[in-house]
């Protein structure tokens, strides 16, 4: 693309003032591809390369819609789960606790009453679990605290944005299926719709993402680990579960992404496919009391998405500098990849360049 494009102007600006060292755009228009730039470089360390098409991002939240919600979808379609069912039905340990009478769908609104994050991943050295039994055991370990945490809200009465309730619903997932949710993902979505590269990395995942980290762009110089993070989890609760949990963990790049944005789009339009239309405009409404969707966000002003994104838009957002729109109505998929936590998580510029960058996608569009 030209450098004088409104879009790739923005992008650059955003390089300038040091919202992250590089990124990748996606838009797709109407089934058709209208953008898909790579800019910048993929750290601000001296031997950096520039970013590629192919580069592949820390996904961070992007993993809550595309790998567990996606997952809980595919369950609730194959008549596995069912979304008014509490959590209890699943998780025999959570009876007699609050948490066990919380219904799946107020887990996945952020309606269940629980925290957004705790640092449970203090309890545990700074490595990978070497294999799945240790993993499980710290899976365990953390459903345990986790149902010690008081309910803060009844649900429907407010909403709390919580990667708590995101891990519930992964080991749920873990516990019909019998196998990690990086299994479940890879061979129930990930494959079915060729998006490759997409999963979760670490020894207990390999088999769902290239091992090598070269094409992984760095998040953070992180200082529990004690090292820059490339190609592991920037998440600290999810690197302590083995690098696969229900809130973050995901790698990969715009284009893969897309592939799944694409799904949940034409679900939304009717059009069969791997997810269930009904289930699909289900899963993609906002619950009564909050702008939260089942596994997704939907536009409340000010909104990420920013002025003109139409309100059955829905979308999510990534702690290291990613993010998905989808406007059905402008039959729009906007995936951005950034690691604007390179070098440091303090650096909350993209704030305010999301917004900027939707506003000028729409105006391109006309």
């Amino acid at each position: 693309m030209d450098q004088t494009d409104p879009i790739v102007r923005i992008l650059l600006e955003g390089i300038h003032a040091q919202v992250f060292p590089g990124a990748v755009l996606f838009v797709r228009h109407q089934g058709y591809l209208r953008v898909h730039h790579a800019v910048g470089l993929t750290s601000g360390l001296p031997d950096a390369h520039p970013v590629q098409l192919q580069t592949i991002y820390d996904l961070a939240s992007l993993t809550k819609p595309l790998a567990t919600a996606s997952a809980i979808l595919l369950l609730v379609q194959d008549g596995l789960l069912d979304l008014s069912t509490s959590i209890d039905t699943w998780l025999l340990e959570t009876r007699n606790f609050p948490l066990g009478r919380v219904r799946l769908k107020d887990v996945l609104s952020h309606q269940s009453g629980l925290p957004a994050w705790r640092p449970f991943y203090q309890a545990f050295p700074p490595a990978l679990p070497s294999d799945g039994p240790s993993r499980h055991k710290r899976a365990r370990a953390f459903l345990e605290v986790i149902l010690k945490e008081p309910i803060e809200a009844v649900a429907h009465s407010k909403s709390v944005y919580s990667d708590l309730g995101y891990m519930v619903l992964g080991f749920i997932v873990e516990r019909i299926t019998n196998q990690s949710l990086a299994d479940f993902c890879r061979s129930r979505i990930f494959v079915p719709l060729h998006a490759s590269p997409l999963g979760y990395r670490g020894p207990t995942a390999a088999a769902t993402l290239d091992s090598s980290i070269a094409g992984c762009a760095p998040t953070e110089q992180d200082s529990w680990r004690g090292r820059l993070l490339q190609g592991e989890v920037h998440d600290e609760n999810a690197f302590a579960l083995g690098g696969i949990a229900g809130h973050a963990g995901l790698f990969g790049t715009a284009e893969a992404v897309g592939q799944i944005t694409h799904v949940w789009l034409e679900g939304y339009k009717g059009n069969p496919g791997l997810f269930d239309p009904h289930l699909v405009k289900q899963f993609v409404t906002a619950q009564p009391g909050t702008s939260w969707a089942l596994g997704w966000d939907t536009p409340s002003q000010p909104s990420s998405s920013g002025q003109w994104f139409s309100p059955e838009s829905f979308g999510h957002l990534g702690f290291t500098g990613t993010s998905i729109w989808i406007d059905p109505i402008r039959d729009l998929e906007v995936i951005f990849l950034s690691n604007r936590v390179h070098p440091t998580r303090n650096n909350q510029a993209i704030k305010a360049f999301r917004p900027k960058l939707h506003d000028a996608i729409i105006q391109g569009l006309g």
